[in-house]
């Protein structure tokens, strides 16, 4: 892993997540096989590396919050929107708990989205905003297929076990159920729905997206399911109605549990 330490010119950013996103860190030590955060910040670094081998570090990202909270409307912040604000760096560098010292004081609502449980090391903190939401990436119960395609991310126990507590303490928590991949996450739509009804207030579900360079990294991993590889190939290279039947499901399932969900494809 190279980290190096930066420093940027500016961190609370106009998004269309929300009104703003803070992103404290490039690159992220979860090392997802499907992440495409490396195609939209290919502008603005001279990376080279596989996307989970390199962090770079806003250093001095809460300074330059504290000037700019003071200038910029008051609004909702989306931590992050190109990395996971609490990745294992986060532990040392405390930089989203600071940026949320930040933003709590001066009165900005924050909405959090995470795979990792280290989020509830900063539940005293979440508790004290008016307007707060956590959710967990979740694209599978099964850990095997976790650490396969989310490698340095939580366990899916954990992850669990951090929204019950989120939920326990009055934090608004949101499920993104994404990048549903194809004949790994969807073969216990039931059961994965059921065991989250209780823990998430609603539902984010997205497809995967396959920018550059992202297929050569999944099918790598595809290797490991025999006959996996050809079925991926006509859903995304071929002409597929997968995602269309996929989304039919888990309305039914959605509408009969009676569960928000917000599809994003």
């Amino acid at each position: 892993m190279q980290v190096k330490e930066i420093k940027c010119k500016s961190i609370l950013n106009k998004s269309k997540l929300a009104d703003y996103c803070i992103n404290s860190y490039v690159g992220c030590e979860h090392a997802c096989v499907y992440c495409y955060s490396k195609y939209y910040i290919k502008k603005y670094t001279q990376h080279k590396e596989e996307w989970g081998s390199f962090v770079d570090i806003k250093i001095n990202s809460p300074e330059i919050l504290r000037r700019e909270v003071l200038k910029r409307k008051k609004g909702s912040v989306f931590l992050s929107s190109l990395t996971d604000p609490y990745q294992p760096l986060e532990k040392k560098y405390e930089l989203t708990r600071k940026c949320l010292e930040i933003l709590q004081r001066n009165n900005f609502s924050v909405c959090i989205q995470t795979k990792s449980s280290l989020v509830l090391r900063d539940l005293d903190l979440l508790k004290k905003f008016k307007n707060c939401e956590v959710g967990f990436t979740i694209t599978t119960l099964n850990e095997k297929i976790r650490k396969e395609f989310e490698p340095f991310s939580s366990p899916v126990e954990e992850k669990l076990e951090a929204l019950r507590i989120l939920k326990e303490n009055g934090i608004k928590t949101y499920v993104f159920f994404g990048p549903v991949l194809p004949f790994l996450s969807d073969q216990k739509l039931e059961e994965f729905f059921e065991k989250l009804s209780d823990l998430a207030d609603y539902f984010f579900i997205d497809k995967l997206n396959l920018k550059p360079g992202i297929w050569e990294k999944i099918e790598k991993v595809l290797e490991n399911y025999p006959g996996l590889k050809e079925k991926w190939k006509k859903i995304f290279f071929g002409r597929s109605d997968y995602y269309k039947i996929l989304k039919e499901k888990i309305e039914k399932i959605c509408k009969e549990k009676k569960l928000n969900y917000i599809f994003c494809y």
